[in-house]
């Protein structure tokens, strides 16, 4: 009986999980957005949850040998094992409102949605499908930043999906970014920020280094809100704030203007 209610993360009131599921993993008394999993985005984004997913047998791999904690492989199997996921990303191929559309979709489940090698060269490819095909492309970012684990190799995925995203603007296709609870650290500093269209969840995280080190850093207390998407909103850092039950139709309506498709 226990597993039919949760606790909200944000009013802390004890909700019946039915009443939350069926609110598109919204709070119905607070309207605080749950984390999606990268399955449950593309269900919620495609027409009739019906997609296909591609680049699924890309496998991650250990060139560094890295033992934190534990061996690196250890936390890919773990995490594998948990998600049900080969790594941090989901690529898929469908229709939103009719538009054939390539989404690249995080999943914080999988290490907190951290970029490695795998995870920019999903991307990527996703990227070059959509030039490929001449269609749209829209990243949901989840994501903590890049891996440690992988190092330097993690870091150069920023520069590569920036490259792949470049190549898609100058072949004059639409690239929108969503941006979910939390976007941080090396996916905030590349491709999450680089839409032609930058959207978030209500009172997302959003931000480089984490509101705890800047104030550490620059010795001054933040004002209230600070990196939360309605924050960055209000500074022009994103171009809208679009709560879930409104994103598919939000989405389908800038694709339609951008690609000059009458409804």
């Amino acid at each position: 009986m226990t597993n039919l209610w949760t606790r909200c993360n944000n009013c802390q009131r004890i909700l019946y999980k039915e009443d939350i599921l069926d609110n598109l993993s919204v709070c119905p008394a607070c309207a605080f957005h749950f984390r999606l999993s990268a399955s449950e985005w593309l269900a919620l984004l495609y027409d009739d949850a019906r997609f296909d997913i591609t680049d699924h047998d890309i496998q991650p791999r250990d060139p560094l040998h890295f033992v934190d904690s534990q061996p690196y492989q250890k936390r890919l199997a773990d995490n594998q094992r948990k998600t049900s996921l080969p790594e941090a990303v989901v690529n898929g191929l469908g229709m939103i409102g009719g538009i054939r559309t390539a989404i690249s979709a995080l999943d914080f489940a999988f290490m907190g949605g951290s970029m490695g090698s795998v995870v920019g060269e999903k991307i990527t490819r996703a990227a070059e499908r959509a030039m490929a095909e001449k269609i749209p492309f829209i990243i949901i970012s989840c994501s903590g930043g890049a891996r440690m684990q992988e190092g330097a190799l993690s870091l150069m995925q920023m520069a590569k999906t920036c490259a792949a995203l470049g190549r898609l603007e100058q072949a004059g296709l639409p690239f929108i970014s969503v941006l979910a609870d939390p976007t941080t650290g090396g996916v905030t500093a590349s491709f999450a920020m680089l839409g032609d269209l930058n959207i978030a969840e209500p009172n997302a995280l959003i931000g480089f280094a984490g509101p705890r080190v800047i104030e550490q850093t620059i010795k001054e207390k933040l004002p209230k809100g600070f990196q939360r998407s309605e924050f960055l909103l209000s500074h022009g850092m994103i171009d809208d704030v679009v709560p879930r039950k409104n994103l598919k139709a939000y989405l389908v309506r800038a694709l339609r203007l951008f690609l000059n498709k009458s409804a």
